[in-house]
């Protein structure tokens, strides 16, 4: 799916896709923070990219593969609470909530997630309820 550049970024952040997250997704440059990864993989739930999830997911917790359900469209992401995960941190939690429709129903996923930080990049590495 192609999300369209010049819409609002799914994350919510009040830029367009093209300013947020897409540059994050076409490599453009990475996410600076554990949330900011967090905020461009639940953007790529939205847009369908699975590439860009297993990308950022760390390679000791990474799936072989990932199919996306796409019956599902993502609404809403609320960043609950932030620990850690700034430019010069080694680790970061960021809990979350994130707001879905599917089959007609409302739904929503709360989680807590854990990124390291390799390099400069961010990486997810697992999350919990």
């Amino acid at each position: 799916m192609s999300y369209p550049l010049l819409h609002r970024c799914p994350c919510l952040s009040g830029e367009t896709y093209s300013a947020c997250c897409h540059r994050f997704h076409s490599g453009e440059s990475m996410a600076p923070t554990a949330e900011s990864l967090m905020r461009s993989r639940y953007c790529a739930f939205a847009v369908d990219d699975a590439a860009y999830l297993l990308a950022t997911w760390h390679p000791r917790t990474r799936p072989g593969s990932l199919v996306l359900d796409t019956e599902t469209a993502w609404t809403r992401l609320d960043i609950e609470a932030t620990s850690k995960g700034g430019p010069f941190d080694v680790d970061g939690v960021v809990e979350f909530t994130a707001h879905g429709r599917r089959a007609g129903q409302r739904m929503r996923q709360h989680e807590t997630s854990r990124f390291e930080r390799m390099g400069r990049a961010w990486f997810y590495v697992d999350g919990f309820d």
